[in-house]
């Protein structure tokens, strides 16, 4: 194969959307674990602290759905929260089958001093794009995520927070 047939095959695997979503996700990654600095916090962990702290009391099946992620993995990163004192892990008083987690004030902590650091990851990852186009970009993956979320093998689950809060009151 010559070097412009080569180069060209190249750019068909390079240009694929998959391909520069991926890409660009692990760009995501490296910037975020970059700003996390000392706290070693990963962005999976990142979602599950917000989480906790705008849903309070959530199972690991409620975190789980409201993430987009399967819940093995989800078991596993609150095994480490818990582990680390970011979280706890309450029993519910009224279905005492259920346990609840719970952010704890060490992962209040951890959180408020990641909030920064996540927006200069954000920063740094769009900073190549003007304003209006980094907009655009977020409107577009919004929109792809959207049109195709129920058919990801975890799809993401907004009504996750209120069928929790209902089971609770």
């Amino acid at each position: 194969m010559e070097e412009d047939d080569t180069q060209k095959e190249l750019e068909t695997l390079w240009d694929r959307p998959g391909f520069l979503i991926r890409r660009a996700h692990q760009i995501a990654q490296t910037l975020f674990l970059e700003e996390s600095g000392e706290l070693m916090v990963t962005a999976t962990q990142y979602g599950v602290l917000r989480i906790l702290d705008a849903c309070p009391g959530l199972d690991q099946v409620g975190v789980s759905k409201l993430l987009g992620q399967d819940r093995s993995t989800t078991s596993l990163v609150l095994d480490k929260l818990v582990t680390n004192g970011s979280v706890e892990r309450r029993l519910n008083p009224e279905d005492r089958r259920r346990r609840e987690m719970v952010l704890t004030a060490r992962g209040a902590a951890v959180l408020a001093d990641m909030s920064q650091r996540v927006a200069r990851a954000q920063e740094r990852l769009l900073s190549p794009l003007a304003p209006k186009d980094a907009e655009r970009l977020l409107d577009t993956l919004r929109t792809l995520v959207d049109a195709f979320n129920d058919k990801a093998r975890t799809p993401l689950d907004p009504a996750a927070h209120h069928r929790a809060t209902s089971r609770r009151t």
